[in-house]
C-alpha cells in the first residue's frame, strides 16, 4: 500500500489518477502516523478477488472525519464511490459499524486499483487499513460487540448501583463515582465508535462533541471523585482550591476545544489532563501515607491500573509512541480493573461510616461499654410488658444480676480488667436470652434480664443457673484463671401493684441481701 499527502486537500480522484505516476508516493508502514490538518491523505492499493467470497477494507479507527473509497467499474468505466466518517451519520454509511468499512469490487472485475482519500483534523491519523474476508470481518465484529457489550453492561450496572447507594445513604462519594462512570462510559462509547453505531447513529454533530470530550471530561470527573474521597482541604485549603481550579481549567479547555476544534486547543486539553493525572496520583499517595482513612488505600489500588495504562493513549496523542493495542484499549482495560475495586472500596467505606453513625445513635438507649440497653430503656420496655402481662393474666420474670467479685478484680488486675469483665458479662447474658427478651446494664456492676412470659418458678430458676454457670467459664478475654461470680435475684412479675421502675429497683436492691462469701448464688424473691 502506497500513500501520498495532498497538502492543499483539493485534488479530485480524476486528477490523482491522471497524475499518479508523477506523484511522490511512499510505501506506507503499518504503524505510520500522519498529520493531516487541512490536508488529505491518499492511499493506493491493488487487489484481485479470486474466489466467490466478498472482501472488505476497514479503516480501524473511530472519530475519523471523512473516508472515501474509489475504484472503477470494469464494465462501465465509471467511478464507484463509497464514503463514511464523522462528516455524515453512521446510518448512511455503506457498511454501518464502529469503523469506516467498504466493500471491494466483485471477483469478476479481476485486478482492481483502489484509491482511498482520508480527511482528519485535531489528532494525527494512525488507524490501520486492513482487508477482510466477509466471514472474518463478521466474526471479528461479533467478538468485539460481545466484549464491549459486556464491558458497558457491567459499567451501567455499577453506575446504577452507585447512584442508588448514593441516594439511599446520602453519600456524595457514591454520587461522584456514578457520575464518573457515566462520563467515562459516554466518552468511551464515542471513542470506540459504539455511540455513533447504536446510540446516536443519526446525530454526527453530537458524535463530534462526544469524541471531543475525551480525555478531558473523564479526567475531570475522576479528579473530582478523588477530591471528595481524599478531602485535601484537611491538609491545605490552598491544595483543595488548586484541585478545584484544575478541574475548572480542564472543563474550560474542553469547552474551548469544542468551539474551536484546533490542534492547539486539543493539546491544551491533553496538557491539563496530564497535570490532572499527576494531581490525582499525588492525592492518592498523600491519602495512603496519611493513613487516617484505611479505605483510601483500596481506592488508590483501584486507580493504579488506570493511571498507568492511561499513560499509553496520552503518550500516543503527543506522538511519543506508535499505535498499538495498548494505545487503543488501555483505558478500557484500566477501567475494567478499576470500577469493581472502587465500588467495593466505597461499599466498605460506607458500611464503616454507617456503623459509626449507628453506634453513635444507639448511645441514646444503650450502654456505651457493653452495648446492652441502659436502665431507662429497660424501664420503658418493662412498663409495656407489665401492662400486657396484667391484661393476659400471665407471669413474666425479671432477674437482677451482679458481678460479686468485681471489686476483687479491680484490686488485683486494675480498671482495664474491670471493663473487660463487664463486656464479658454482657456477652454471657446475651447468650442466655432469646430474641424477645432483654438484658440491660442498670448499675456499675449490676445487670437486669427481662424474660417475656409465660414463665414459672422452675423455668426461671433454670435460666438463672445458666447465667451463674456461664460466669464460671474461663475466657481468653480475661486474665488467666479469672472467672466471674454472679449473684442472681429472681422474681415473677407483675408483683403486687408495682410499676416498671419500682419493680426493677426492688429486684436490684435485693442483690444487697447476698452475703460476701455466700455459697447460694440464686435468690428467689416471690416464689
Amino acid at each position: 500500500m502506497r500513500s501520498w499527502i495532498d497538502d492543499e486537500g483539493l485534488a479530485k480522484i480524476d486528477q490523482v489518477e491522471k497524475q499518479a505516476e508523477t506523484l511522490p508516493w511512499t510505501r506506507r508502514r503499518a504503524e505510520q502516523s500522519d498529520r493531516l490538518d487541512g490536508k488529505a491523505l491518499w492511499l493506493q492499493f491493488d487487489a484481485r478477488i479470486a474466489d466467490a467470497d466478498e472482501w472488505f477494507v476497514e479503516v480501524g479507527g473511530a472519530g475519523i472525519d471523512r473516508v472515501q473509497l474509489f475504484y472503477r467499474n470494469k464494465a462501465t468505466g465509471a467511478w464507484v464511490v463509497q464514503e463514511a466518517g464523522d462528516s455524515q451519520p453512521t446510518s448512511v454509511w455503506p457498511i454501518p459499524g464502529r469503523y469506516p468499512t467498504f466493500e471491494l469490487a466483485p471477483a469478476s472485475n479481476g485486478v482492481v486499483r483502489y484509491w482511498m482519500r482520508i480527511e482528519h483534523t485535531h489528532l494525527d491519523f494512525a488507524a490501520p487499513v486492513t482487508l477482510y474476508r466477509e466471514r472474518t470481518l463478521l466474526s471479528k465484529r461479533d467478538r468485539e460487540q460481545f466484549l464491549l457489550g459486556a464491558y458497558f453492561g457491567v459499567s451501567a450496572l455499577l453506575a446504577l448501583a452507585a447512584l442508588a447507594s448514593g441516594l439511599a445513604f446520602r453519600d456524595r462519594a457514591f454520587l461522584a463515582f456514578a457520575a464518573y462512570i457515566v462520563v467515562v462510559g459516554a466518552s468511551q462509547l464515542a471513542r470506540a465508535g459504539l455511540g455513533a453505531e447504536h446510540i446516536w447513529p443519526d446525530w454526527p454533530y453530537w458524535n463530534d462533541l462526544a469524541v471531543l470530550a475525551w480525555p478531558g471530561l473523564p479526567v475531570a470527573a475522576g479528579l473530582w471523585f478523588v477530591r471528595l474521597v481524599t478531602e485535601p482541604a484537611r491538609l491545605s485549603r490552598g491544595l483543595d482550591l488548586g484541585v478545584f481550579g484544575l478541574v475548572a481549567a480542564i472543563l474550560l479547555a474542553v469547552a474551548l476545544d469544542a468551539m474551536l476544534q484546533t490542534r492547539g486547543t486539543m493539546e491544551l486539553v491533553l496538557i491539563f489532563s496530564g497535570l490532572a493525572l499527576a494531581a490525582l496520583v499525588a492525592m492518592m499517595v498523600w491519602g495512603w501515607i496519611d493513613g487516617r482513612d484505611r479505605d483510601l488505600r483500596l481506592i488508590a489500588l483501584g486507580f493504579l491500573p488506570l493511571v498507568v495504562l492511561a499513560l499509553f493513549p496520552l503518550a500516543r496523542a503527543f506522538n511519543l509512541i506508535p499505535v498499538s493495542l495498548l494505545t487503543r484499549y488501555a483505558v478500557f482495560f484500566g477501567t475494567a480493573l478499576q470500577m469493581p475495586v472502587l465500588y467495593y472500596a466505597l461499599q466498605v467505606r460506607s458500611v464503616r461510616r454507617r456503623e459509626a453513625s449507628v453506634r453513635a445513635a444507639a448511645l441514646a438507649h444503650t450502654d456505651a461499654l457493653t452495648g446492652l440497653a441502659h436502665r431507662g430503656t429497660l424501664v420503658g420496655r418493662l412498663e409495656t410488658s407489665l401492662v400486657r402481662a396484667r391484661n393476659q393474666k400471665v407471669k413474666l420474670a425479671l432477674l437482677g444480676v451482679r458481678i460479686a467479685n468485681l471489686g476483687a478484680i479491680a484490686d488485683e488486675f486494675g480498671r482495664e480488667a474491670v471493663d473487660k469483665a463487664l463486656v464479658v458479662a454482657a456477652s454471657h447474658l446475651r447468650r442466655c436470652i432469646n430474641d424477645i427478651e432483654m438484658a440491660a446494664r442498670v448499675g456499675d456492676a449490676e445487670f437486669a434480664v427481662l424474660m417475656e412470659g409465660p414463665m414459672d418458678g422452675p423455668s426461671v430458676t433454670s435460666r438463672a443457673q445458666q447465667i451463674v454457670a456461664s460466669g464460671l467459664r474461663q475466657t481468653e478475654a480475661l486474665p488467666a484463671a479469672l472467672t466471674l461470680k454472679f449473684n442472681v435475684t429472681v422474681a415473677l412479675i407483675p408483683h403486687e401493684a408495682l410499676d416498671g421502675a419500682t419493680t426493677l429497683q426492688w429486684v436490684v436492691d435485693a442483690l444487697d441481701l447476698f452475703e460476701k462469701d455466700a455459697r447460694k448464688l440464686i435468690r428467689p424473691l416471690n416464689f
